[in-house]
């Protein structure tokens, strides 16, 4: 047999890339894994993580205000972008820290360069132009924002990756895009006191969620002083006087501070050497793999978002840990992308599993659909006129629950829960014997007794 330098080899330092290195090297094999950033992936470095903690500085304008109502006095308030820029920073050092010690207790060798693909067992370390071999390949080099550069003006842009290190605060900004990054960074940045404006060329806002939480997100943005542009698009970007200028499909001429571009991630594999090893990529440049990650390759594998299958980080953890079944346990695994809890950070959140009720409608010949809207408790004091939505598709033949949904407070952290809840196969019946848990919203959930309306071969009935 051949001698490799390495066991395995992992291109990319991100949450797939770094869970397969080192599982693999606690098994006691020679693993090596190069990032040529920073460890911790889109994720941790310049995606979920510092978005969230984004989204958590957005939102203390609104707890003062609502205070008030409920006998607080707060006094005078600021905002200091840099020192929450620093914050983040110093945060996401210490996580990326976590994933290096991770890598070293586990005796992975950390190599912090680019590395390049030379064949089908061959690497090259761009700062050393060293080359290596391995006798198993993982490639987890993520995705990157797309660029847009058919725009006219693309080049005085940002993307969410430049959103994170803005030296200033802008005074206002344009988004392009409609999907859950733009739909974020929207709410963040109009929280945290910026002019806002949203430009989406869809009909609605979040096109593949149920349509009852993106129209009554589009509602709560606007009501918050969100400007949504539906059904147009930017043509043209300039430097004016003041700014920036925009020109859109519809006639508009809009000014902005800031123009950011949220239209979508490219899996990140250009100049990576994959057609010197024979890795066959699709039309977007993702790597084309089987059922078990394995390219046309039979040693190469990939992970995550460099192969265009489901762009989320716990996915791509998941599909690390079948890669390490089915390389070093004799375990055939495939990833199950089934039923997988998704949240939206906007303001109000989103949070959901399974079936929006136009998809369930196309798969199942009858439907009951159950539905409450609210105003939750919080809001009574504070005044907050904003409502919570709360919804679960049911098959009505088998009175299994194969959606559910939820707009507000906390919706993230539910749909977590139900995401065990339907991963379990639980009917409705299942929830209506459940107690409710009294004073929450959550406890809708289980009081739903009554269908609001039923959906029969498409239609509602």
């Amino acid at each position: 047999m051949p001698s490799f330098d390495y066991d395995l080899f992992v291109i990319g330092g991100g949450s797939g890339g770094v869970r397969s290195a080192r599982v693999a090297a606690s098994l006691g094999k020679k693993v090596a894994i190069a990032e040529e950033y920073r460890y911790g992936g889109t994720c941790v470095i310049r995606g979920c993580v510092p978005k969230k903690l984004f989204v958590y500085a957005s939102q203390f304008h609104e707890h003062f205000e609502d205070a008030a109502g409920f006998g607080w006095t707060v006094g005078e308030s600021s905002f200091d972008w840099k020192k929450l820029v620093a914050a983040k920073d110093g945060e996401i050092a210490r996580l990326e820290g976590l994933y290096k010690k991770g890598l070293a207790g586990a005796n992975a060798e950390i190599l912090e360069t680019r590395a390049e693909l030379v064949d089908a067992h061959t690497i090259r370390l761009l700062k050393t132009g060293k080359t290596v071999t391995a006798r198993t390949i993982v490639i987890a080099t993520g995705g990157r924002p797309n660029p847009h550069g058919a725009l006219p003006g693309h080049e005085l842009c940002i993307s969410s990756n430049e959103a994170f290190h803005l030296e200033e605060l802008p005074k206002s900004i344009l988004i392009a895009g409609g999907g859950y990054i733009a739909v974020e960074f929207a709410n963040i940045f109009h929280g945290l006191g910026v002019e806002t404006t949203l430009i989406y060329r869809g009909a609605e806002i979040l096109s593949r969620f149920d349509e009852d939480l993106r129209r009554g997100l589009h509602e709560a943005m606007v009501g918050k002083g969100i400007r949504i542009l539906c059904q147009d698009v930017m043509e043209k970007v300039t430097k004016g006087e003041n700014g920036l200028v925009i020109e859109t499909m519809k006639g508009e001429t809009l000014n902005a501070g800031v123009v950011m571009l949220a239209l979508g991630r490219d899996p990140n594999t250009k100049g990576l050497g994959l057609e010197k090893a024979g890795v066959a990529v699709n039309e977007r440049g993702a790597v084309i793999v089987d059922d078990y990650s394995r390219t046309n390759i039979d040693n190469i594998y990939a992970l995550g978002d460099v192969t265009d299958r489901v762009q989320l980080t716990p996915v791509a953890i998941h599909e690390a840990m079948c890669f390490i079944e089915t390389e070093y346990k004799n375990n055939p695994t495939k990833p199950d992308y089934d039923l997988i809890p998704t949240a939206v950070f906007s303001q109000p959140e989103i949070g959901t599993v399974g079936l929006s009720e136009e998809e369930a409608g196309k798969r199942y010949q009858e439907l009951e659909v159950y539905r409450a809207q609210f105003r939750p408790l919080k809001a009574t004091l504070s005044g907050r006129a904003e409502k919570m939505i709360m919804k679960l598709i049911v098959d009505a033949a088998s009175r299994k629950v194969v959606g559910a949904h939820i707009l507000g407070h906390d919706a993230g952290e539910m749909a977590q829960l139900l995401g065990i809840t339907l991963k379990a196969g639980c009917t409705k019946d299942d929830f209506d014997r459940t107690m409710a848990l009294h004073p929450t919203a959550a406890e809708e959930l289980v009081t739903m007794y009554a269908p609001s309306y039923r959906i029969k071969d498409g239609a509602r009935v």
